[in-house]
């Protein structure tokens, strides 16, 4: 699951936000504001999974197969346009920034922005789906926030050198890749074929 969210957001346009903010602001407050954003995120996700737990399993299980579908086929499709994307998200979240934001001002404007653009993202459909799948909100929530909360920090930190060796489309072909892999999986629990996931 950490896997997953981790290739999920990376080649997202969350990533480039805060990289953007970090070339704004000093690293640190970007990474404290947009963890921030990514942990009500994750708490709003693991919540309405938790709660779609409990419904009757096989439906709930069907529409997390569809999500994970479809996640695929969107990350695998938007591949081709990742570059152009990427320097749209630049300019829009440039434009959003003020230069003269420093300590908890740039913690608070980081966080607005990504809190702002994370609502119904992948990732944050990834992590609902996985704590209604497991249900276990706890621990999806811990490990969704560790592999965002990583990300940001990549982002922050190294965000410009990461994109110069690996390009956004190859990352949002692993990240299709990959939950088209999960969609397999559940089909086959669906089955009654024995799978990793439990």
């Amino acid at each position: 699951m950490f896997a997953t969210i981790f290739v999920v957001e990376l080649p997202d346009k969350t990533f480039i936000a805060t990289l953007v903010l970090s070339t704004r602001y000093k690293p640190l407050p970007v990474w404290i504001g947009v963890s921030l954003a990514f942990l009500v995120q994750t708490v709003v996700a693991v919540t309405a999974g938790g709660l779609i737990s409990r419904l009757p399993k096989t439906p709930v299980h069907v529409v997390v197969l569809i999500l994970f579908l479809v996640a695929g086929i969107l990350l695998i499709r938007s591949a081709s346009h990742a570059d152009e994307e990427e320097h749209e998200a630049e300019e829009e979240f440039t434009a959003k920034a003020s230069k003269d934001a420093r300590g908890l001002k740039a913690v608070s404007a980081s966080f607005l922005v990504l809190f702002l653009a994370e609502w119904g993202d992948l990732s944050q459909l990834a992590t609902a789906g996985f704590a209604a799948k497991q249900g276990q909100p706890v621990s999806v929530g811990i490990g969704a926030f560790a592999a965002l909360a990583l990300v940001s920090g990549l982002a922050a930190v190294l965000g410009r050198a990461l994109l110069q060796r690996i390009s956004l489309s190859m990352i949002r072909r692993a990240g299709g890749v990959i939950c088209l892999i999960l969609a397999a999986l559940m089909a086959l629990q669906l089955a009654g074929v024995e799978t990793p996931l439990g």
